[in-house]
């Protein structure tokens, strides 16, 4: 069983242990009895971040499970870069770049240990 936060009115903060079916489910405060709401407790780090960076890494999360949509405009704008980037390309102006199964780019023959953009 998992240990939660609570927060009593008067008591301030609590740990219990909860069910996982349950998570949102009060608990007494050990103090007082009183039923006190689940909190989530985050780390400092967290509230002391720039907000444009804390923003950002919310967006990132919210859209991991996102597929990846080709679309008319997407490759048209993937063809210009292709066109501009200085990509390795083959010696008959194809571009060498692939991309595996789950997405991510890859260019053989190149330093596999560079990051691509």
């Amino acid at each position: 069983m998992p240990l939660y936060d609570y927060k009593c009115r008067d008591h301030g903060l609590f740990q219990e242990l909860g069910t996982m079916a349950e998570p949102g489910k009060p608990a007494e405060c050990p103090t007082c009895k009183a039923l006190s709401a689940r909190v989530i407790a985050l780390p400092p780090h967290i509230m002391g971040m720039d907000p444009a960076k804390r923003q950002a890494e919310a967006r990132n999360e919210k859209a991991r499970h996102e597929p990846i949509i080709s679309t008319a405009d997407q490759r048209a704008r993937d063809a210009e870069h292709r066109k501009s980037c200085g990509c390795k390309k083959k010696s008959d102006g194809k571009h060498m770049l692939f991309y595996t199964a789950d997405g991510k780019k890859m260019f053989p023959s190149m330093r596999p240990w560079m990051i691509s953009h």
